[in-house]
């Protein structure tokens, strides 16, 4: 097999290291993009292809996500990863690591870690790395690497829910939230959000926050019922679709430009948050980004009775 062959035999999985370590899809092809040229310019061979592209995409991401940090600190509004709506990467063995890792929720609580920690967490924890590799991936010693994994472990832990529901669930849940939805149905949406539901938008500042920052079940299912018959009216489409593991949907226009995406976070029989990512820089991987504030505005003029 060729370099070229080992590397796109392998390149899921760079993909799905990368993006659980800097939660960004084109930073984390950056970084696989990164991964290959090294690969390239590489005058031996490995002993092991995964176990040196595994550790140089890890370092790799290390370097961008520190640099990132910095920017996500000045970043307008709140800061959400970008959407994600397949994973690449499949492993039976680990089909539950994979799929509790790839969430808004799960990749918001690896932010709180130091990036050394989120790496380390990352491969032990998700794919399974033994602490030999990690501790190659990371240049530190077993030892340290044993330390960072408890450390990001119990920062996980203290942040997770007690109880998630099961995928048949919240796949039904979410069903019946969208027609309520479309149908702008104020009681039926009520009663599949929780109590203290929160809905909030990521726009960067580059986009209208659409429902952004509501609280509790009665606000929240008025607003959706609200925004929803005029998007409908100009010819906009909520396509359900699942996104980061979750159940969600796309939003797009009446040309099928992407609009926004939405995820939905499922605990105790309710929707608990409503994270919507409509900075247009996020969406570019999606498909063709819609002008945001013009839907708007054409959505509130819809608004408007007619004479």
């Amino acid at each position: 097999m060729s370099r070229a062959e080992e590397f796109q035999e392998l390149r899921p999985l760079l993909f799905s290291i990368a993006y659980r370590i800097l939660g960004s899809v084109s930073e984390a092809e950056d970084a696989v993009q990164e991964t290959w040229l090294r690969y390239g310019a590489s005058l031996t061979q490995p002993t092991s292809t995964k176990a040196f592209l595994s550790a140089a995409v890890t370092r790799i991401s290390i370097d961008v996500l520190r640099s990132a940090r910095v920017r996500r600190e000045e970043y307008v509004g709140s800061w959400f990863p970008e959407p994600l709506l397949t994973d690449p990467y499949e492993d039976p063995v680990r089909s539950a690591e994979l799929a509790d890792s790839v969430s808004m929720a799960a990749l918001l609580l690896l932010e709180r870690l130091s990036p050394l920690e989120r790496a380390v967490f990352v491969l032990r924890e998700v794919f399974g790395f033994g602490f030999p590799e990690i501790a190659s991936a990371v240049e530190r010693s077993e030892a340290a690497c044993r330390q960072l994994a408890v450390r990001a472990r119990r920062h996980m832990d203290e942040g997770r829910p007690r109880f998630e529901a099961d995928r048949r669930e919240r796949e039904e849940l979410a069903e019946r939230f969208f027609d309520a939805f479309r149908e702008g149905e104020v009681a039926g949406l009520r009663e599949l959000l929780a109590a203290d539901v929160h809905m909030v938008s990521d726009s960067g500042g580059k986009a209208p926050q659409w429902g952004t920052g509501i609280f509790g079940a009665e606000n929240v299912a008025r607003v959706l019922a609200a925004i929803v018959a005029p998007f409908v009216r100009i010819g906009g489409v909520v396509e359900r679709h699942e996104v980061n593991g979750q159940p969600g949907a796309i939003f797009r226009d009446r040309d099928g430009k992407v609009l926004n995406t939405w995820a939905l976070d499922i605990l105790d029989g309710r929707i608990q948050t409503i994270r919507t990512v409509i900075n247009p820089d996020k969406l570019g991987h999606v498909g063709p980004v819609a002008d945001a504030w013009a839907v708007l505005r054409e959505a509130n003029q819809a608004r408007r009775p007619t004479d």
